[in-house]
């Protein structure tokens, strides 16, 4: 492959490296070629520019994947707007959160959604509108945005406290496209099913590597697995992205061997495979090229395992991506030797902007990158740890916060814990993630109880399944007379863990 081209442009540039004829998109509205991409989004940011907001401003989006779910973040750069998506299974309590923190001028969403809101959900200073109030009978042009402008507003969840706004620019966005389009050698003849939310980096970049390559974008929303299969037949998909929940979902039903053969490239983030996952995926995806990546929002993506090397390395991440520069790095800042282990560290154009107001938290994890390392700016160290082998291979050895991975989400205790903490008749809580073969963790919450365990077991169970999204559901409670503490009078979070996981 030759190296791909490093210089970035304004995000909303992409329709124009498809051929203008071919196929962009097909949804539910129908076929939209690139030529027809490229006018949906410029009469889109014409649209929200008519609305009266101003360059800078934060357009919030809670949709499923509708035409306009699709075409927004890109609409929204050009009108030189800064796109916010809220992952549309949430509910009212976080979509709040994030409209209020983010300080959203513009919310869009669906009629029936807005009218489940409730007074104070939309902050003073934000609108609400419905998705089909935004079309103009004219076009706003491509847009002229210095590529370090800020672009997007990502929210993922820290390892305490709300859920954090990752900030990326024009030129994060667009190197991120061409680098997944480069190493996964996607054509214009692909057809990617998009199964994950658009508010997930993994599932908006398919959007914009897909478009970056010329290929097709098949957004789609499904309620079981087999609704996978009959769309992949459907449309004749030659790509799907996942995570480890997902797959074990769609390895449990039946595929007829000429839809199976119609894959040929499967990828994988927001959690590792296991080597059973892998040898299951290649058997019954003969034709396919198993992709596993690894990647945290902050820095979009760091390294992906060719797939000639998947059989024989099933446990390594693999190397860096393109645009990236990955470090194994000991506590003091130097370079770990290969074979020992250290903190994962990301430099190069793709690491993010930092944390939207949130200077603190943006202080503890960008910082300038090493003398040492290649690439000039802010790098991210992440958290995880990580070994670099004999053979270049990083592999993964632990998650350093106590992040809980369920369902490919990243999902914070401590939001957790102040859901089931509400309703008063708890008195503490905390939260941890343990191994589970379908969810990769499943939530089981430490608790003390004013009351009756069982009977308020009953009444909480059924409080948060109003107020907590499905994946965010505690599998199982632990409820104890008193919950240990350590010196500093705190609870002892490392022994409750260990009590809890198997």
């Amino acid at each position: 492959m030759t190296a791909p081209d490093p210089d970035p442009r304004p995000i909303d540039h992409l329709p124009a490296r498809g051929r203008s004829d071919a196929v962009a998109l097909a949804d539910r509205a129908g076929a939209l070629d690139f030529a027809g991409l490229e006018g949906a989004v410029g009469r889109i940011a014409l649209a929200l520019r008519r609305t009266g907001l101003a360059p800078g401003d934060r357009v919030a989006s809670w949709l499923p994947k509708t035409r306009l779910a699709s075409l927004l973040p890109l609409a929204a750069a050009r009108a030189g707007l800064i796109h916010v998506p809220v992952n549309p299974v949430l509910k009212r309590a976080q979509l709040a959160h994030i409209l209020a923190h983010s300080g959203a001028a513009l919310l869009v969403s669906q009629p029936p959604r807005l009218q489940s809101l409730e007074a104070g959900d939309v902050p003073d200073g934000c609108r609400a509108v419905a998705e089909d109030a935004l079309d103009a009978d004219d076009v706003m042009p491509p847009s002229r945005a210095d590529t370090g402008d800020l672009a997007a507003i990502l929210y993922t969840s820290g390892s305490t406290g709300r859920p954090k706004g990752v900030m990326l620019s024009h030129a994060n966005l667009w190197l991120g496209a061409i680098s997944v389009a480069h190493y996964l050698r996607l054509t214009p003849e692909d057809r990617v099913l998009g199964l994950l939310p658009f508010s997930f980096d993994y599932g908006q970049n398919q959007l914009f590597s897909t478009w970056a390559a010329g290929g097709r974008v098949v957004p789609f929303d499904y309620l079981l697995p087999r609704d996978v299969v009959r769309a992949v037949e459907r449309h004749a998909i030659t790509t799907l992205a996942g995570v480890p929940p997902l797959w074990v979902q769609l390895l449990e039903v039946d595929w007829p061997i000429p839809v199976a053969a119609t894959l040929k490239r499967l990828t994988n983030s927001g959690g590792a495979l296991t080597p059973r996952l892998v040898r299951a995926l290649r058997g019954r995806f003969p034709n396919a090229a198993l992709y596993p990546m690894y990647g945290l929002t902050e820095a979009f993506r760091s390294t992906y395992l060719a797939p000639e090397l998947v059989d024989d390395h099933p446990d390594a991440m693999g190397r860096a991506v393109p645009f990236a520069e990955v470090m194994v790095l000991r506590p003091d800042g130097s370079r770990a030797a290969a074979g020992e282990a250290g903190e994962l560290v990301h430099a190069g154009p793709l690491v993010a902007q930092g944390y939207w107001r949130d200077p603190q938290r943006t202080a503890e994890r960008f910082r300038p990158a090493p003398d040492h390392a290649e690439s000039g700016g802010m790098a991210v160290w992440s958290g995880d740890t990580v070994v670099a082998g004999a053979d270049g291979l990083l592999r993964f050895v632990g998650r350093a916060d106590e992040m809980i991975k369920s369902a490919g989400t990243r999902i914070s205790p401590t939001e957790i814990e102040e859901a089931v903490l509400a309703g008063g008749d708890v008195l503490e809580a905390a939260a941890f993630g343990i191994p589970d073969d379908r969810l990769g963790q499943a939530i089981v919450v430490v608790a003390r109880a004013d009351g009756d365990t069982g009977q308020v077991e009953a009444v909480l169970r059924q409080r948060l399944r109003t107020e907590l999204p499905s994946f965010m559901q505690p599998a199982r409670y632990v409820w104890l007379d008193a919950l240990p503490r350590n010196a500093n009078g705190k609870l002892d979070r490392a022994r409750l863990k260990a009590e809890v996981t198997p």
